[in-house]
């Protein structure tokens, strides 16, 4: 489709102001800012500007649209009602300057949230400043090597993470300042447990763990493993990406875990993904308290709401102002319409869809480690090379049938990986159809391979040659270029 720019005529407006009714003033703006010549904007008509960015939302895919299976990236559960909440003018309007006393609504929502979370990680304490997971990632870390630094282990400054891990585990140590020290999954796809003994050591500074793993298989031996940690000094640190699989069901800090990060964004309603905006709340046991960032939300006696700068050891601001506000109000709102056994069932439903997705994809594919899953699974797609195909063909053909691909290619200690999570809101008649698409794609596969290489074939846009967007990138559009590209 063409660009707005593309469809500009001279002298086409879409909206019609009234007549100035008071002194047009430039304030005391310097000269040398103020413009010459008005900006280069678009001139069309009102119903071209409403065509063009309906057209553009139409080859958008989205939850609302179909099945959306990305392992360990899902967007949940997404009702609009949270969505509206978050737009009411009392909380859109906000300005994070205003007097406390002006907001004490949006206060007492913090607060209560930070409660909310508490309770169903098991922590103590917590904040909501963190932008994202992998934001809290890195404010987790940090956490800890200031407390390990104020307690004389300076040495300690190793960082044990799982070969399935995020890779934003890594990174996030490794930005704090920790070497990273890779632990080895057994066959059943869990934390090699004497692997593990053999790497802990004085040195270890903590253990970096997503429970369930990003193969979407408990760590049965967290107890242990926190146990060895432990006795060792070393923290035991939780990536909160799967915790949709056992909210209710477990919680990380009765599972021995000293800081626990959260994807807001993920498993409590928020859209996630295209950049923004998330939220990675940090939450501590009682000794780490003093580390958080500053300030928190705090309540006094008296009922009035505050946010508490005196945390004596705090490894400072993380983020401007108070964390991604919305977001925290949409969280709230889906805690509060699921409750405590919404959210239990919605753990429950999303174990029972992805294990019964696996068992019916079980049959035609390899399942790269059987057995009970949690909210997600990996197909090994390595067979699809004896077809002159791979997995990345076979899922840009899932396009053509209506479904968004999986996670492919990760994690990385599975050949020709697909990750799915079929997410706990689809139906049976949903994930029966995905099966039926999974089977024709791989016969098409055994005997039309050509059509798999070429897909997808009935998509907005066919198939990027990524190669070519990575060495030949162009993101500016000029003016005065005939075909508008740089």
């Amino acid at each position: 489709m063409k660009l707005i720019f593309e469809k500009s005529s001279k002298g086409r407006k879409a909206y019609k102001l009234p007549k100035l009714d008071v002194i047009e003033s430039n304030l005391d703006i310097p000269e040398h800012l103020i413009r010459k010549e008005g900006p280069n904007l678009p001139e069309v008509y009102e119903t071209e500007l409403v065509r063009h960015y309906n057209e553009l939302a139409s080859l958008n895919y989205s939850v609302d649209r179909g099945f959306y299976p990305l392992g360990s990236c899902t967007m949940k559960y997404n009702p609009i009602m949270n969505e509206e909440v978050a737009s009411l003018q009392g909380f859109r309007m906000l300005h994070p300057y205003q007097e406390e006393e002006t907001v004490q609504g949006a206060l007492e929502l913090m607060f209560e949230l930070q409660n909310f979370l508490v309770e169903i990680t098991g922590m103590d304490y917590i904040t909501l400043q963190p932008a994202a997971g992998a934001h809290g990632e890195l404010t987790g870390m940090l956490i800890i090597r200031k407390y390990l630094n104020d307690n004389d282990f300076t040495f300690k400054n190793e960082v044990i993470v799982p070969d399935s891990a995020h890779g934003t585990n890594p990174a996030s140590a490794a930005m704090a300042g920790f070497k990273v020290i890779e632990v080895k999954s057994n066959s059943e796809g869990r934390v090699d447990l004497e692997d593990f003994k053999k790497l802990v050591n004085e040195n270890t500074a903590a253990i970096m763990l997503t429970n369930p793993n990003t193969l979407g298989i408990f760590e049965k031996d967290i107890i242990e493993i926190s146990e060895i940690a432990h006795k060792n000094n070393a923290l035991l640190y939780y990536d909160g990406a799967n915790l949709n699989a056992i909210m209710g069901k477990s919680r990380p800090g009765d599972n021995g875990f000293d800081v626990v990060h959260l994807n807001l964004h993920k498993t409590f309603s928020t859209p996630h993904g295209m950049g923004g905006p998330g939220s990675g709340p940090i939450a501590v046991k009682s000794y780490l308290k003093d580390y958080l960032p500053k300030p928190v939300v705090s309540k006094r006696e008296n009922g009035v709401y505050y946010m508490d700068y005196n945390i004596p050891k705090s490894i400072g601001k993380v983020r401007s102002f108070y964390g991604n506000f919305l977001v925290l109000v949409k969280a709230y709102a889906y805690i509060l319409t699921m409750g405590k056994e919404g959210l239990k069932k919605a753990s429950e439903l999303a174990t029972l869809n992805a294990n019964y997705l696996k068992e019916k994809l079980s049959e035609f594919f390899e399942i790269a480690y059987p057995g009970v899953c949690k909210h997600e699974f990996v197909l090994r797609g390595t067979m699809l090379k004896n077809y002159g195909v791979n997995t990345l063909d076979f899922v840009k053909r899932l396009l053509d049938y209506g479904i968004h691909p999986p996670t492919v290619y990760f994690p990385l200690i599975v050949d020709e990986a697909m990750m799915i999570e079929p997410t706990e809101t689809e139906s049976k008649e949903t994930l029966d159809y995905v099966t039926t698409v999974y089977k024709k794609v791989l016969d098409e596969a055994k005997n039309s391979p050509e059509i798999l290489k070429d897909a997808p074939h009935n998509t907005p846009v066919r198939r990027l040659d990524e190669v070519k967007a990575n060495k030949e990138l162009k993101v500016r559009y000029l003016f005065n270029n005939k075909h508008g590209l740089d």
